[in-house]
């Protein structure tokens, strides 16, 4: 079934890291590609993030992540979800994550994650894609 509305993606930087250049170019880049974009700014917690993803029913969560807390914001993220039964929302995200840690990440649920160097058009079509996939309009 065709959905009536443009996908809805929440973009985040969770903790202290202060770097959010990257978080602002995907958020435009998502937003050119025709998705509804809201950016929660920096400095959120996981708590903050999953209940503005509830909020604005969102499609999907994509966090950016330079400051090496993946392994322990991706986890929380993702049981926070669970715990709301958002069990058809994705979580994605990209940054400063080593490939070992990704396949970990990727095993507990958490979506592809980007490295440096992805383009902004595979980002927005794997989304759209996701959320072709395993979302129910």
């Amino acid at each position: 079934m065709e959905k009536n509305r443009p996908v809805r993606v929440l973009v985040a930087k969770v903790g202290l890291d202060g770097h959010d250049r990257g978080a602002k170019v995907i958020a435009t880049a998502l937003r050119d590609a025709g998705m509804e974009v809201i950016y929660t700014g920096l400095r959120q917690t996981p708590e903050m993030v999953v209940n503005a993803a509830l909020q604005e029913d969102v499609d999907a969560i994509g966090v950016s992540i330079l400051s090496g807390a993946h392994n322990t914001v991706f986890p929380k993220i993702i049981a926070l979800m669970k715990a709301k039964e958002m069990n058809d929302v994705l979580l994605t995200g990209g940054g400063i994550i080593p490939e070992e840690d990704m396949v970990e990440l990727n095993k507990m649920g958490v979506g592809k994650l980007f490295a440096p160097g992805a383009t902004t058009s595979e980002i927005a079509d794997y989304i759209k894609d996701w959320v072709k996939q395993n979302r129910n309009f």
